[in-house]
């Protein structure tokens, strides 16, 4: 389940952007917290403590144990955060304050586990992951922390959908009126070799000139004898008319 976290928290009495703005000079985090039926209240908290809750990726699934300057402690959870788009920075925090009782609303990491017991897996299939989160309306105080999704047994083809999923007693999906695809085996994806076309007509001009050359061989062997053979003959009327 999700662990709970203690976090001081000071009082602000000033509301608006111009003490929010203050309040993150002084390297705290605005928050608001609202709920359980009471007015809401403006704190500030340390932004080191709050930044390092946000770079684990759960601070919106993290019971928080607020302990205020007047001696009072709240359990909260993080339901909206603000992030500065450049800086990527905690800027401004909604709480949404717990009753004993209370139920809430949270997404919950899917971990995907016995792959190696998947037959599709083992014949090349490629695990294609549909949702990698699942809402679940929880008890504030039980809130899982992720839930395990087996893929064991699957083969090429088939999927494991929300309603295969054992969820912890009391948990149930927020999603009732379909029954949706978690992950699926899929074949692997064959990469076609390109086909190479050979160009036949470089092929046909080099056959043509080699055929052209050939030709100017044979021709000049044919002017080389027909001029011998008219030597000869001069020799022979030379020798007639001595």
């Amino acid at each position: 389940m999700a662990e709970t976290n203690e976090l001081k928290a000071s009082l602000r009495e000033n509301v608006g952007k111009s003490s929010a703005r203050s309040s993150r000079n002084e390297g705290l985090i605005p928050c608001i917290v609202y709920g359980d039926k009471k007015d809401p209240i403006s704190v500030n908290i340390n932004s080191i403590e709050a930044s390092k809750l946000y770079s684990t990726g759960k601070l919106l699934t993290t019971l928080l144990n607020l302990e205020l300057t007047n001696g009072e402690t709240i359990k909260v959870i993080p339901k909206e955060i603000q992030v500065d788009p450049i800086k990527d920075t905690l800027i401004h925090i909604d709480m949404l304050r717990l009753a004993v009782d209370a139920r809430v609303s949270v997404e919950i990491q899917v971990n995907f586990i016995d792959e190696d017991d998947s037959p599709g897996i083992k014949r090349g299939g490629v695990l294609n992951v549909s949702r990698y989160t699942i809402e679940l309306d929880c008890p504030a105080t039980e809130i899982p922390s992720s839930i395990d999704v087996s893929i064991a047994g699957l083969e090429i083809g088939e999927s494991v959908h929300l309603s295969d999923i054992k969820l912890p007693e009391g948990i149930v999906s927020t999603i009732t009126d379909r029954d949706i695809t978690i992950a699926s085996v899929t074949a692997p994806i064959q990469e076609e070799e390109p086909e190479v076309i050979e160009e036949e007509g470089e092929e046909g001009e080099e056959g043509e000139e080699g055929e052209e050359g050939e030709e100017g061989e044979e021709g000049s062997g044919a002017d080389v004898e027909d001029k011998s053979n008219e030597n000869t003959e001069k020799t022979k009327e030379a020798g007639n008319k001595e």
